[in-house]
Parts: C-alpha cells; structure tokens; sequence
C-alpha cells in the first residue's frame, strides 16, 4: 500500500518592511486553512517567512537587527499559527530568524522548524551556507548580509521520523550544494523542504540574472533525483521592499520531475499527494548507495574547505 501523504507548498508575495508579524501570519493562517479545504496534511512555508527579507539592508545598531529575531518558538506573535493548526490537523515547515542563548551566550540563525499535527516541534535545523558578504557594500543595490546576520548553522543536516517517513529541512542557498541533499540522502531522506529568498538581480553576476529560475530549479531536481527524494521548495516571491524576488515554487518528485508549480509571484498554495514509496524506484536501483558509492575516493570533499590546486 502506497505511504501517500497530501503536501501544499505555500507560497508567500512581498512582505513589507514595516508589516507586522500578525499580517505575514493571518496570511500564512488563510493558506493553511485553504489547504485544509484540500486535505492537505502538511503545509510548507518560505525561509524567513514572518518578515522582509531584512539582510537586504546594513543596519548598524544590534537591536534594529534583533528586533527581526524570534526569543521564543512559539511566541506570542506566532502562536496563532500553532492554534490554528492544531485545529485543522495540519503540520507546518516555517523558516524564520531565530535568536537563541548557548553556549553562554546570544546567538542568531536562519532556522526552520518542522511541526507535527498537534501543533508540537518535532524538528529544527539552523542554515549552514549562508550566501553575501559581511561588511556594507556601497555598490550594491541592495546588500545581501547573511553573513553578518547570520551564525552558521550548528545542527547539521538531521532526518526526523514524521508524517509516516523520513524527513529533512535546508534553506535556500543550501540547495545549491549538493552536500546538502547528499547528507540527508544517506540518511535515506523521503521529503526534503526548504523555503527561499532569492533575488532577480545577483549582482557580482549580473549577466547571470536571466538563469535564476533555471538555475533555482536545476538544482533542487538534481537533489531529488540523485538522492530519491521528494523536494519542496517554497518562495517568497514578487517585488518587495525595491528587490525583486523569483518565484517558482514547486513539489518535485524522487525523479527529478517537477510535480506541480506556482503561477505567481504572490500567495499562492500548490497541492500534491507525494507517495513516499516512490523513493525506492530510484534508492534502490540508480543510486544503490551501499552497492555503487566509492567514499574512499571522495576524501577531498571533507579534508578541504576551498579548491586545492593541482601539482
């Protein structure tokens, strides 16, 4: 018997900077309740999702950067998001800015959180490749400050045990690595979400402005099928803040076949019964792990950071 499970990918338009949480939430709510019309029984939404894309901007004084941040998970401004979805029966993925005290000390990631039906965490992973650059960059457009924002992400890439399979969460420019589905990948991952922010404009490329969709797509497909997992990828998209946003939100298939796709660049939900056992078509036949896989010959991918020149 098929382990089938109703997925709606939730995609978010423009957030403005001065938009409250409780609209970007009552927003997300209306998705989620749409998708409940439509049997929906877990619901993805974008990487930083309860606000603008605030590293757009330099901003010098910490409490205007935290004033971003979630202390708590649920919180009060975000409960209602909770509620509601322990109502309707529905778990949720949600990215947002997550400001934590480890180690002793204030601590800031790009997180995303996995929650089950009854309104309970039951995952959490912390962004590890964080795209821009550190110091303000006057030439830009806009700045791209995940870098400073941003602690690398400490928890790696985990797999959870949730919504009958084995699931796992990256964000955004970490679908551009391929390590990152590898990972999860040989952790026999079944779905794999993310949300994103990505920009029309990259501007050290510009003349690579044309490929962002195609470039957004190529490497979540390639993550699916080399791995055999469904991929959720989820925007928020449109023109926000002077920054356009791609869209292209899409459920890809263990195949690397886009399943369903976003129309828009505003709020707009997709739906897909994702059959988890279709992981095995290819799991067990193209990429065989335990028969094909070399390691040993792989060691340079983990013993150096950067490129290492020929002799």
């Amino acid at each position: 018997m098929a382990r089938n499970i109703v997925i709606g990918a939730a995609q978010l338009g423009p957030i403005a900077r001065d938009e409250p949480r409780s609209s970007a939430i009552a927003r997300m709510i209306a998705l989620m309740r749409e998708a409940s019309g439509k049997g929906v029984e877990l619901v993805v939404f974008p990487e930083l999702a309860l606000t603008t894309f605030f590293p757009r901007w330099f901003m010098a004084d910490q409490a205007d950067i935290d004033a971003f941040f979630e202390t708590s998970m649920p919180g009060p401004e975000t409960a209602p998001l909770f509620e509601v979805a322990k109502e309707l029966g529905i778990g949720f993925y949600l990215g947002y800015a997550e400001l934590a005290e480890e180690d002793g000390r204030v601590r800031h990631f790009n997180a995303s959180i996995l929650v089950d039906k009854e309104g309970k965490i039951v995952g959490k992973y912390r962004k590890v490749h964080l795209p821009g650059h550190r110091e303000h960059e006057s030439w830009r457009p806009f700045q791209h400050l995940e870098k400073r924002y941003f602690e690398t992400g400490n928890l790696g890439f985990p797999t959870f045990s949730a919504f009958g399979g084995t699931v796992g969460m990256c964000l955004c420019n970490d679908r551009r690595w391929p390590e990152t589905f590898r990972v999860m990948g040989l952790q026999q991952a079944e779905l794999v979400m993310l949300g994103y922010n990505t920009p029309v404009h990259y501007p050290p490329a510009p003349e690579h402005d044309h490929l962002q969709d195609f470039h957004n797509h190529l490497v979540m497909q390639a993550g699916a099928y080399q791995n055999g997992t469904w991929v959720v990828g989820v925007a928020k998209a449109g023109h926000e803040e002077g920054c356009d946003l791609i869209g292209g939100t899409c459920i890809i298939a263990p195949t690397g076949e886009i399943a369903v796709q976003c129309q828009t660049l505003g709020d707009e939900l997709i739906v897909h019964t994702c059959d988890l056992d279709r992981c095995r078509e290819i799991q067990t036949n193209i990429f065989d792990f335990a028969q094909h896989r070399e390691p040993d010959s792989y060691q340079l991918i983990t013993a150096t950071k950067g490129v290492r020149k020929p002799n």
